[in-house]
């Protein structure tokens, strides 16, 4: 097998990032928006994508920002599955946060919230929320 390749929007607003909780190995877990590349479509244009089918929020993708190796252990603790992610920084346009597709909930959260680990995230959620701050 081989890593599949995603993409997280990664979009800032007002002292907030929105992200989306999902479930992850029996556990609900906030992370970015996001999923699959499609095939012949950038990781740029699947954030976008894949931002407004989850959340109805449009935005522009900007940059990317980093990636995040996702490894997902099966029963028997042996990788089940490995997606490269690609974390791209996209600006907000419109929408509201509200949630659809694969996700249980979308919401804007204060930064100070995501960096004191308020909320339960996934791997790398403040670290790339870092990153988005610190600028190019």
């Amino acid at each position: 097998m081989r890593p599949l390749l995603g993409a997280l929007a990664v979009v800032l607003r007002d002292g907030h990032v929105l992200l989306a909780r999902r479930e992850r190995g029996g556990v609900m877990l906030w992370g970015y928006p996001g999923g699959h590349v499609e095939w012949g479509e950038t990781a740029l244009a699947a954030a976008e994508r894949e931002l407004q089918e989850e959340t109805g929020v449009v935005a522009r993708a900007e940059r990317y920002l980093t990636n995040v190796d996702a490894l997902i252990p099966g029963a028997d603790g042996a990788i089940r599955q490995h997606y490269l992610l690609a974390a791209v920084l996209c600006r907000y346009l419109a929408g509201e946060a509200l949630a659809a597709d694969d996700i249980a909930e979308a919401r804007w959260v204060p930064f100070a919230e995501v960096e004191r680990g308020a909320l339960t995230l996934h791997e790398r959620v403040a670290d790339v929320l870092r990153i988005a701050r610190e600028g190019p």
